[in-house]
């Protein structure tokens, strides 16, 4: 595995080639790291990308064209080393392109291009998907960093919150034991936007939160004044910690797509939140990570 480097006059950010994915996020001065680092003890992954599904799937595979696909959970791009195709000061691209081993189990050409531009305290998170293939192509893609929560081994994660940019409740899908979604419209209160991180918070595995109920969540000390904030424009967003664990970092994770339901009896055509790609045709996306 390589790692990269870019380097601004606030934060050193380093990428890995397995997996384009987010390895440290360091405030050079302070010292300060707010990405998570891995520990396998919690969880072995800092911020993988999720391709080409989103999520589990019923039963573990999928189905298309009267052929049954197993595909584990998340997809198989944050275990493959992606090419380098670009570095300067300020940015790099990384690019996975379809082979006999995608092909296997995702029968799809597809080219794969995830980009990271630093500028000052904000990091831009860049995601390009191009079918090229002579048919309609279905995917999914989604974040899943994972931030220090407490920062700075600082406290205890009780005394920290997350803050949204919607001062109403959020309604918010629970997940079954098998990772799929099992109820929905659950009301996760805020005041006024402000979301204590309780001890129970998580036992439940993740907070699916979709239709677009926020763009922008931070992550703030016993102040409720946000060291970090992760901006989006996606259709659903997950907020996980690992079950029971008191684990010391959350993900705030944009999404293009989810797991299946419980009920979901269709093909990958009919998974909800999915896209769809013609051929030659191109999906781009991005979202924001500001360090304070």
């Amino acid at each position: 595995m390589a790692l990269h480097t870019l380097q601004s006059g606030a934060l050193r950010v380093t990428i890995a080639d397995e997996g384009a994915e987010l390895h440290s996020i360091l405030d050079i001065l302070s010292e300060r790291e707010y990405l998570w680092h891995g520990d396998p003890v919690y969880w072995g992954r800092r911020s993988p990308v999720l391709f080409p599904i989103v999520g589990s799937l019923k039963n573990k595979e999928y189905q298309y064209e009267g052929k049954a696909y197993p595909m584990p959970q998340h997809g198989f791009a944050r275990d493959m080393v992606f090419e380098m195709i670009a570095h300067d000061e300020d940015g790099i691209q990384f690019a996975l392109t379809a082979n006999d081993e995608t092909l296997s189990k995702y029968p799809f050409r597809f080219r794969l291009e995830v980009g990271y531009r630093l500028n000052g305290r904000e990091i831009t998170v860049t995601w390009k998907v191009v079918n090229e293939d002579s048919k309609t192509m279905y995917f999914s893609i989604g974040g899943h960093p994972a931030f220090m929560c407490p920062v700075d081994g600082n406290g205890k994660q009780t005394d920290y919150y997350l803050l949204f940019d919607k001062k109403e409740d959020l309604t918010y899908c629970k997940l079954s034991t098998n990772g799929l979604i099992e109820s929905e419209g659950h009301i996760l209160a805020t005041n006024g936007g402000v979301l204590p991180i309780t001890e129970h918070l998580f036992d439940e595995d993740a907070l699916v939160i979709e239709g677009r109920q926020a763009k922008e969540v931070a992550l703030a000390g016993p102040d409720q004044k946000p060291y970090l904030t992760v901006k989006f424009d996606a259709p659903l967003f997950g907020l996980w910690s690992p079950a029971k664990k008191q684990a010391p970092f959350v993900c705030i994770e944009p999404w293009y797509g989810r797991c299946d339901k419980e009920s979901f009896d269709g093909t990958l055509a009919d998974r909800e939140y999915g896209n769809t790609l013609q051929p030659g045709a191109t999906f781009e996306t991005a979202y924001t990570i500001t360090c304070n």
